[in-house]
């Protein structure tokens, strides 16, 4: 069982930036694949980003790269999403996932591919 705990949402003007973070409990987070998902109001759910367990493969949803910037620290069993250049359609509530690694990123864009799921972080860019 992994338990994960996001923060660092808020609210910032467009342009700006945050950082999130996803605290996850357990012995086993290494092994696990880490994700950020988002979904504003009215919306489905959309992939944001993943990264292996090792940290090297990296994937990003279209709208997001080269704004942001996923990373994991397996020492501190957290996973962080760096968000530059926001803008006001960034809005939404940010959930942190985790589930098995697959070399595909199609597959890891969907939610189906993870197993355990935060509680979410309110995000909110003003324009």
């Amino acid at each position: 069982q992994v338990q994960l705990v996001e923060s660092g949402g808020g609210l910032v003007q467009a342009g700006g930036s945050l950082r999130l973070s996803c605290a996850a409990s357990g012995r086993t987070f290494r092994s696990y694949a880490m994700a950020w998902f988002r979904q504003a109001p009215g919306k489905e759910r959309e992939f944001v980003s993943a990264i292996s367990g090792s940290g090297g493969t990296t994937y990003y949803a279209e709208p997001v790269k080269g704004r942001f910037t996923i990373s994991r620290h397996n020492a501190k069993n957290t996973v962080y999403l760096q968000m530059n250049s926001l803008k006001p359609e960034d809005t939404a509530v940010y959930y942190c996932a985790a589930g098995p690694f697959v070399r595909n990123p199609d597959v890891m864009a969907g939610t189906g591919a993870y197993d355990y799921w935060g509680q979410g972080t309110q995000v909110t860019v003003s324009s």
